[in-house]
């Protein structure tokens, strides 16, 4: 008779709590940078645009709800692709060229001097090349749901970097194998790590500089640690592709109302995105110079002498190694 009880009470347990979770989605959302405000009461931009996400879901009223993890609190930085990839994760803020190493055409997402500037990199989005890109990552279960690119540049404990000269004899860190094949063939050393990581590499001395997004140097406080910054000004070389990303199976799994309302949701944090590309820039240098880091700006024949080191290093390897690499290099040109 006890054991008749038992079994019942487990039963209606777990019929309810089945009831109780048949119609709620909770989704897992994580990127790596700071989920906590700044001095000034601000977000990083990337934890903005999940947030913005997450609220404009719950508004829909779909049963779905997004638990946010900021600062790398679930996955690593460069962990986040293959749960992506497999449904274990279901939403991330993702450098795409962090997964180069799977797919070896995102390093075009972070080539020096691909895109030229934030109305450009807007062109950029609606490029064959970024078709190609988002095909790639569509046949590996991938899928945007947001569009963002973030403009950066360079800081360094002992000198300003504006061309290649600067670099020799420097440590650097850079976001992705291209840079690091352009700040190698200028005389650099290299270390590889994620952004959140740079702060403490500049701290104990494994680095001398660092190369990153302007959203990046004002959330880490690399101010902190610097003597000189280089934003990117009207000759930004460093661009990179960091999308709102969601898992293609975990998508197809969700309901016709509840994947509208996250393509919505992702539509309306890329507006957001947009408007606040250019401002991160100007934040950058507002900070550093309270900081009181010393600003330098490449001008265009800095510019140029970069370009010409990358298109014989980072470029060339990049056609070489990458069965279509040229094919995407001459598409991503032709954006103007």
């Amino acid at each position: 008779m006890f054991k008749k009880i038992s079994l019942f009470l487990v039963s209606s347990f777990l019929v309810l709590s089945t009831i109780g979770s048949a119609y709620a989605v909770t989704l897992k959302a994580s990127h790596q940078w700071p989920g906590t405000p700044r001095a000034d009461g601000s977000y990083d931009v990337r934890h903005e645009m999940v947030q913005i996400i997450a609220d404009e879901v719950a508004k829909a009223k779909v049963d779905m709800d997004i638990r946010i993890y900021p600062a790398k609190s679930l996955y690593k930085p460069k962990e986040q692709w293959k749960p992506m990839t497999t449904g274990q994760l279901d939403i991330s803020a993702f450098p795409l060229a962090y997964a180069a190493k799977f797919h070896p055409e995102f390093d075009i997402t972070l080539m020096p001097g691909m895109v030229k500037n934030h109305k450009h990199a807007l062109r950029v989005n609606k490029s064959p090349m970024m078709d190609e890109i988002r095909k790639i990552m569509d046949d590996a279960g991938v899928i945007v749901l947001s569009d963002a690119w973030l403009a950066g540049g360079f800081a360094s404990k002992t000198k300003c970097i504006k061309n290649p000269a600067d670099v020799q004899g420097q440590v650097m860190r850079a976001a992705g194998k291209a840079f690091n094949q352009m700040l190698a063939a200028a005389g650099a050393g290299i270390q590889k790590m994620p952004s959140s990581e740079i702060y403490t590499g500049l701290q104990t001395g494994v680095l001398t500089g660092a190369n990153t997004s302007s959203g990046s140097f004002v959330s880490y406080k690399i101010y902190e640690q610097v003597k000189c910054a280089t934003p990117p000004g009207k000759f930004g070389l460093w661009f990179m592709y960091e999308p709102i990303l969601m898992s293609k199976k975990n998508f197809n799994a969700l309901n016709e109302k509840q994947q509208k309302a996250l393509m919505k949701a992702g539509k309306k944090a890329e507006k957001y995105m947009t408007k606040q590309a250019a401002g991160l820039d100007k934040t950058f240098e507002k900070a550093y110079k309270a900081a009181g880091v010393e600003l330098a700006y490449m001008d265009q024949d800095d510019f140029n002498a970069w370009l010409d080191i990358a298109k014989k290093s980072s470029y060339k390897q990049f056609s070489d190694k990458v069965p279509s690499g040229q094919k995407l290099i001459d598409m991503a040109l032709a954006v103007k």
